[in-house]
């Protein structure tokens, strides 16, 4: 099977996952918007984007083919699961910008449970490529999200904890904040790379974050020490 065919395998459950983390702890704190639409479900085609689910992946698995021969990274999102913070609620107290908090982090630690529970399969020994290929996306996916800036989950959560004046400031950067990072993160650094000006600080950042992750992954689900 070929290493794209096994990144797209992997890249879908992760980003429904995702999603569907962020509805069922919306509704586990009283928020039903989710599950009214039909969103609390593992149907994919449910939570099918377009563009964040299949145009994107693609362009970018096509476009690092045509200009460097492989794929180096690959990037989606699933439909955004509806959220009402006004409904968000602990034992009948309403805190709209604090519980979505919550909301927003459940996302980003799916993706590192599910980095987790494929570094104990392997030990399985079966599937081994499709394993490295799901705990890899997985922990690129979580931590791409925790990015501090609206709508990434990350900007919900320092929404969440700063004071308000300045959640108030950044919860306004929503509107162009999904624009910006594609712009700065993926866009130029590809526009840049033609004109031979290095300009990559996610994959930068990447470069020395992922391979610590990673390797904590091995140590936490037992595997050799993560050697």
């Amino acid at each position: 099977m070929s290493g794209l065919l096994l990144i797209l395998l992997a890249l879908a459950p992760a980003i429904i996952l995702h999603e569907l983390a962020h509805g069922y702890v919306a509704h586990l704190l009283g928020d039903e918007t989710a599950k009214n639409a039909g969103r609390l479900t593992l149907n994919p085609l449910k939570h099918v984007d377009p563009f964040g689910s299949v145009g994107l992946p693609l362009f970018l698995a096509f476009a690092q083919i045509a200009t460097i021969g492989h794929v180096e990274f690959l990037y989606g999102w699933a439909k955004p699961v509806p959220v009402n913070p006004m409904n968000l609620n602990i034992n009948g107290r309403y805190d709209p910008r604090r519980l979505m908090g919550l909301v927003g982090i459940a996302g980003p630690a799916m993706n590192f449970a599910l980095a987790l529970a494929a570094g104990l399969a392997v030990h399985g020994g079966v599937a081994l490529e499709y394993l490295g290929y799901f705990i890899e996306i997985n922990l690129v996916l979580g931590l791409f999200n925790l990015i501090p800036l609206p709508p990434m989950d990350g900007g919900r959560v320092a929404v969440a904890l700063l004071p308000l004046p300045l959640a108030i400031r950044l919860a306004q950067a929503e509107r162009f904040g999904i624009i910006l990072v594609l712009l700065v993160l993926f866009v130029l650094p590809t526009v840049l790379g033609q004109f031979g000006i290095a300009f990559a600080p996610f994959q930068a950042a990447m470069d020395k974050i992922l391979p610590w992750a990673e390797h904590l992954v091995l140590v936490l689900t037992g595997n050799d020490g993560g050697n």
